[in-house]
């Protein structure tokens, strides 16, 4: 077996002539890998084909190499990709998992480059996917290429899983669900799985989970000259709306363990989108709508916050006389008319957040390859969400996440990502393999 020093001198530092050459094919897909239903379905076998391009020659099947390279597809055109370079000793084995061949929507009309072809501005790579995720899967990508072609004789197994359908979790069966529930991912479990879609070169520890939700309103119209023959369904909103927030940060106040995993805020709840069907200024109207979300650290459960959620509502709409009102002539019951003011709450599709387990092997070999590499090892946690990985987590996987793009142009006009990141990410990689091999 090499030694952890011999292994970093046999896999080298990143080719950049071929991660350029792989990355450039693609960005150049881009166009095609946006996912944004029902109009855009991504096509991700477009990404499979440069990634099979560069590793098939490597591979046991068609090329006499050692890498096991398995394309599983489960919707016409969405393939995932798995590959594995083998180790020696059974049940010892690490992955890389999370890298994602599709994309969120650009409109080249508003980027200052074209979004669907790489350029490069000496350390910048521009492109859509650059950061989020395709910059990625060629990372990952020449780390497996690098691993056949040099064949390190390795006590761990190493795979890479590069995923169809990250950026719409609404749609299930086609990524990385649906290769868990086939059990093409069971023995990953052995090992830590670096789930590799964040940024910034640190560990992100923790992320939240998120509930969108809409709160539609029911009250009477009738002409503003005459308020107390109406309800006020913007009134209503508002302090209903207010009695919600005040119960919600009552039952889930700030939780002791955001502080050890540095969360930036608490757990969150508010609007962010007010409408109603229109209608003059002299009209108070019959309805509006309130949306927002709620971002949930990982120590509260999303589906007990949803009950409660409900919870208040219905008691508020069970005591709506009883409600603040404004003004002498503001009322949401006009019992003459037999008329109740109205709240129904709904929610869109909800994401779980997740803490990674510090206590872990991988979350350690993970900091200290980041320190060794990046000069610091500064882990951090964020009230945004990622799909899936709390999905991986409860399946019985150590997740732990890290990314090498920028968090700056995540999802952003003009995203880019930097080559000096990419080969930091690299040497992080080999280090984590040299680590796991002691």
């Amino acid at each position: 077996m090499a030694s952890s020093t011999e292994l970093k001198k046999i896999l080298g530092d990143l080719n950049k002539d071929s991660f350029i050459s792989l990355l450039s094919k693609l960005i150049g897909e881009s166009k095609y890998l946006q996912n944004n239903p029902p109009e855009l379905i991504p096509q991700e076998d477009r990404a499979v084909k440069h990634v099979l391009d560069s590793l098939l020659s490597l591979s046991t099947t068609t090329g006499g190499g050692p890498l096991v390279i398995n394309h599983v597809t489960y919707f016409p055109g969405r393939g995932n990709v798995i590959v594995e370079y083998p180790g020696t000793v059974p049940g010892k084995i690490l992955s890389f998992v999370g890298c994602h061949m599709d994309v969120v929507t650009a409109n080249p009309n508003d980027w200052e480059f074209d979004p669907f072809s790489l350029s490069i501005d000496g350390d910048k790579l521009c492109g859509r996917g650059t950061t989020d995720c395709l910059g990625h899967v060629a990372l990952v990508a020449e780390l497996m290429r690098r691993l056949a072609e040099t064949k390190p004789k390795l006590k761990s197994t190493v795979v890479a899983v590069f995923i169809a359908n990250e950026e719409n979790s609404a749609i299930s069966g086609v990524g990385v669900d649906a290769l868990v529930k086939d059990g093409l991912l069971s023995k990953l479990k052995e090992g830590p799985l670096f789930w590799i879609d964040t940024a910034d070169k640190q560990p992100c520890i923790g992320t939240g989970g998120m509930i969108p939700w809409k709160l539609h309103v029911t009250g009477k119209l009738f002409h503003s000259g005459l308020a107390h023959k109406a309800i006020n369904p913007l009134e209503l909103a508002m302090e209903a709306l207010k009695e919600i927030q005040s119960r919600f940060y009552r039952d889930f106040p700030p939780h002791p363990k955001e502080e050890v995993y540095g969360f930036a805020t608490p757990s969150t709840m508010k609007p962010t989108q007010w409408s109603y069907p229109g209608g003059g200024i002299n009209q108070i109207p019959a309805e509006c709508t309130i949306s927002g979300d709620v971002r949930l650290t990982p120590f509260y459960n999303v589906k007990d916050v949803m009950e409660k959620l409900q919870e208040y509502v219905d008691d508020i709409n069970e005591n709506i006389g009883k409600l603040d009102s404004r003004g002498p002539v503001s009322k949401y019951v006009l019992p003459d008319e037999n008329l109740r003011g109205s709240l129904t709450l709904s929610f869109d599709e909800t994401m779980s957040g997740v803490a990674c387990d510090l206590n872990s092997r991988g979350f350690h070999v993970l900091c200290k390859a980041t320190e060794e590499v990046v000069g610091h090892v500064k882990p951090y946690s964020i009230t945004g969400s990622l799909p899936l990985i709390r999905e991986l987590q409860d399946e019985g996987f150590d997740v732990q996440t890290s990314g090498y793009g920028l968090m700056a142009t995540y999802h952003a006009k003009n995203e880019y990502c930097l080559f000096s990141d990419m080969r930091q990410g690299y040497q992080v990689f080999v280090s984590i393999i040299s680590q796991l091999e002691d």
